[in-house]
């Protein structure tokens, strides 16, 4: 079968810090935490810890009231991305021809949907004794959301769909949507993905499980630290990111810029427990996203690492880097950048596929936050990147993304010399 090769045409997000992607990138290559204290007035408990938002965004800015109106915050995260990510490849909203976008794809990924519509459902019924809730409330709630916006909004014809699969979901949107360009079923397709993890069911499940960190104003910023010794879990937050995957021939001939291209994707399940997580089924994810691009270890120069900062997951994922790469692993650059921009839950395959992206478009590799002096020896075997390097040689590079239930799914990259700076 012919396979055609994947250019990564266009980049998004809203990012935690307030500014656009060159800033997003920047803050992280200097280590800045994006992390935050959270104290809401939720009733009868505010909840009150360590989170990423998106304090910035105001969707009726970035969207038009009419649009965020009929939007939940996660499909406004998700939309407002993907419009940036549209843009940056160059294109317009509606296509001159209508038919002309008619294989055109939109695959998302999401682990909560519209839980917050559904909250705020529950909320008005319970607490404030209402009998109706908004004619509205299925449509705000529903995980295909985004997607179905991004169709209708975009004029695209294709497979539109979403995928939830807990930390991975993005990460598996992003990588069915390559096969698809691959394959030649659709020129293009936009993917990525967005959550809004700020309900109080939410956060109260990640607290009873005892994997949120602790913190408070002072110490929040550096709650997050994976393959610390002194770690105590992750932190919950927010965003929506997208990625434009487009036929390279396709982007040549209308002369899109490049930022990379994607090569391989990877997928497996541990099949043996629904939340610890195990090195062989991850080994075999990482191994399939090697064989699929055609590369060998020798050819990876970095890895964005899944590193949630929990007891049990992060030596688990440097036992299974070190299973597959051998005697290269020591020499192997690791970072966690979720040190910074925190756990995005269904989207945050996607955040870390596109820093991937950056970081080789870059030829920078940003650092696991917080981890100075504090390298856990269950943690060692890699080269773990403690500040941001710049000037470093990079061909290809994996983005790791091993999510409860055991599904396991990685991307992987390769930079494009000269296409794009």
């Amino acid at each position: 079968m012919n396979r055609c090769r994947v250019a990564i045409t266009g980049l998004g997000l809203v990012s935690p810090y307030g500014g656009g992607l060159d800033d997003f990138f920047q803050r992280l290559m200097g280590g800045q935490s994006a992390v935050r204290y959270l104290l809401t007035d939720d009733v009868p408990r505010p909840l009150a810890m360590p989170f990423v938002t998106c304090a910035a965004f105001d969707a009726d800015a970035a969207l038009g009231k009419p649009l965020a109106m009929m939007m939940e915050r996660f499909s406004q995260l998700g939309v407002a991305a993907a419009f940036a990510a549209w843009e940056d490849a160059g294109f317009t909203r509606k296509p001159d021809v209508p038919a002309a976008r008619d294989d055109w794809a939109c695959i998302w990924g999401t682990a909560l949907g519209g839980i917050l519509a559904f909250e705020k459902g529950y909320r008005d019924m319970w607490l404030k004794g209402r009998e109706r809730l908004s004619p509205l409330s299925v449509v705000l709630g529903m995980n295909n959301a985004v997607n179905a916006h991004l169709s209708i909004q975009l004029g695209l014809g294709g497979l539109s769909t979403s995928h939830t699969a807990a930390c991975a979901s993005s990460s598996i949107a992003i990588g069915e949507a390559f096969r698809r360009v691959r394959s030649g079923e659709s020129a293009v397709a936009l993917t990525g993905g967005s959550d809004a993890a700020q309900a109080l069911g939410v956060a109260r499940a990640w607290e009873a499980m005892r994997l949120v960190a602790a913190g408070d104003e002072g110490t929040a910023p550096s709650a997050c630290r994976p393959f610390a010794a002194d770690r105590s879990g992750l932190v919950l937050g927010e965003g929506g990111v997208a990625l434009v995957l487009e036929a390279w021939d396709h982007a040549l001939a209308r002369g899109a810029g490049i930022h990379g291209e994607m090569v391989g994707y990877g997928s497996s399940c541990d099949h043996s427990h629904l939340v610890r997580p195990d090195a062989d089924g991850q080994a075999r994810a990482i191994r399939a996203a090697l064989n699929d691009a055609n590369l060998t270890p020798a050819d990876i120069g970095y890895v964005n690492a899944h590193g949630t900062a929990t007891t049990e997951g992060d030596p688990i994922e440097v036992a299974a880097l070190k299973a597959v790469f051998g005697d290269r692993a020591e020499a192997l650059t690791v970072s966690a950048t979720k040190s910074m921009h925190g756990h995005l839950l269904g989207a945050a395959g996607a955040i870390e596929a596109l820093v991937t992206v950056l970081a080789l478009r870059e030829q920078s590799i940003p650092p696991t936050a917080h981890l100075r002096g504090r390298l856990d020896p269950a943690c060692q075997g890699v080269d773990h990147v403690l500040e941001g390097r710049t000037g470093v040689p990079l061909r290809a590079a994996l983005s790791n993304s091993f999510a409860f239930g055991g599904s396991n799914a990685v991307l992987a990259f390769q930079a494009v010399p000269g296409q794009r700076h």
